[in-house]
């Protein structure tokens, strides 16, 4: 079995601290024996975005892979590194002149994973449809893969269950990213495909979504723009460990996770 553990939206300094403090990421991962550890980094950098330093921080933190989102290309200083695309890649259904690859394909204990980070199109930036993208690379990179997990960064739940069912049986694991709300929809879907609508975030819960509460309050209310703070406090992680079968490529467990 290779076990594949998928964090959600890491968000800001207090999310980047959380992983690297004490090396908690590091014995989480230690903890669950994964073989594969694969990150959500969009909104890791100071603001918003994710930066080359927030990038590197998290895999020395012990991410093998980082993967993006509609936020992806505000700092211009990681286009670089997206381009290098060796363990960061960015959604596939963006431009192919945009920085950055959508997929890769990582070596683990002998089987090649190809990790896919996709964008939802519903009320998020046009883009081309994210399973109309998947379909393409799963069809071109057919052979080259033993298992496959994809981080569908997108807004509504219905897309999100609809990525999934359309590719039972053909990706071995779907998570959902984007909403830093966690489900508890984990499953195995009846063609062998492992999903959770969404995996959380990693950072700050004593705000809103990460950002510090009075902030929110003034935008919702006062209809006005407000510069978002970073909550602080009460950090957790969250994610999901998905068991994978190499020999059938199909999903065995999913095990939800949410920690302080």
């Amino acid at each position: 079995m290779v076990r594949i553990l998928c964090l959600g939206d890491v968000v800001g300094e207090e999310g980047v601290r959380l992983l690297e403090k004490d090396g908690r990421l590091k014995k989480l991962i230690a903890e669950k024996k994964a073989d594969l550890t694969v990150v959500n980094g969009e909104n890791s950098a100071p603001g918003n975005g994710i930066s080359r330093e927030s990038a590197e921080r998290l895999l020395d933190a012990g991410a093998d892979v980082v993967t993006g989102g509609n936020h992806t290309f505000r700092c211009r200083d990681v286009y670089r590194m997206l381009d290098d695309a060796d363990a960061l890649i960015r959604p596939v259904n963006y431009p192919a002149e945009a920085p950055g690859m959508g997929w890769l394909i990582a070596e683990v204990r002998g089987y090649r994973v190809l990790v896919l980070n996709a964008a939802g199109g519903v009320w998020m930036d046009p883009v081309v449809p994210p399973a109309e993208a998947v379909a393409k690379i799963l069809k071109n990179e057919r052979g080259t893969y033993d298992l496959s997990v994809c981080d569908l960064h997108a807004e509504a739940t219905s897309e999100k269950l609809f990525f999934a069912r359309y590719f039972d049986g053909k990706l071995t694991a779907v998570f959902g990213t984007h909403t830093h709300v966690q489900t508890a929809d984990e499953q195995i879907l009846p063609g062998g495909t492992g999903y959770i609508t969404d995996v959380g975030m990693c950072g700050s819960m004593n705000g809103i979504l990460g950002v510090r509460t009075d902030c929110v309050v003034k935008k919702f209310t006062l209809r006005t723009p407000e510069k978002f703070e970073p909550a602080e406090g009460n950090p957790m992680i969250h994610g999901v460990l998905f068991t994978a079968d190499e020999k059938t490529g199909r999903c065995a467990a999913v095990e939800r996770i949410c920690e302080k």
